[in-house]
């Protein structure tokens, strides 16, 4: 069984990637939960590079959340869609995300259990999201949805799962388009984002960074973690 090593889930976007793709798809995984500090060197101990997520496979190490997808997927065929052009389209997009999107990133980081008014929205922001919403509309038109590549949730899904719910922290959803609205609220139902969120608003433990982050970039008018 994989040992899936993460961190915060009111933070952590790239923690949720590798645990919402084994979750969704039933794919067994022990889970130890390792909280943000202001120094993450402990983390030393289970990751080569001090940093999360990170699976451990027996004496296989593997860290980022990309070769955690790609690794896994060599054991499980399901990860990617069927299809050669939906997975073409699939690992292009993940790629695209896993490397792309900077403005969105370094304004809108994740925190699931806050709802933020942002102070602006700069033109970057606008063209990350308006090439999301290009991905995901191509996605669900070409493939059949429900999901990005098809029928059923795969890794595409996986990797824009921290879009998600940026967009409903920052209330982005008004730049979207109707599709990827759907797509969204489609999203927010699936049973293992549910348990992210929940498990994320119930945790007690905050990252003073992550929490100056947010209010850098706007107002706070909702904070539904737990006291």
């Amino acid at each position: 069984m994989y040992d899936l090593h993460i961190a915060n889930k009111n933070y952590s976007s790239w923690s949720l990637r590798p645990w919402i793709l084994l979750k969704a798809l039933n794919i067994p995984f022990t889970e130890h939960m390792h909280y943000f500090a202001p120094d993450n060197s402990a983390f030393k101990a289970f990751s080569p590079s001090s940093l999360v997520p990170c699976l451990v496979d027996g004496a296989v190490t593997v860290w980022d959340s990309l070769a955690i997808v790609e690794y896994v997927a060599e054991d499980h065929k399901l990860v990617w869609p069927d299809r050669r052009e939906a997975r073409a389209y699939a690992r292009s997009a993940a790629a695209e995300m896993h490397s792309g999107f900077s403005t969105l990133r370094s304004i809108c980081s994740m925190t699931v259990g806050v709802r933020i008014k942002l102070f602006d929205t700069p033109p970057a922001l606008i063209r990350d999201l308006a090439r999301i919403d290009e991905i995901w509309r191509y996605g669900l038109a070409n493939f059949g949805g429900p999901y990005l590549a098809g029928g059923r949730f795969t890794a595409v899904d996986a990797f824009y799962a921290p879009v998600v719910f940026r967009i409903q922290t920052y209330g982005l959803g008004f730049d979207l388009s109707a599709e990827a609205r759907a797509y969204v609220d489609r999203m927010l139902a699936e049973p293992a984002m549910q348990a992210w969120y929940m498990a994320g608003i119930a945790e007690t433990q905050r990252d003073a960074s992550h929490d100056d982050e947010m209010a850098r970039v706007g107002t706070v008018i909702e904070d539904l973690r737990a006291k």
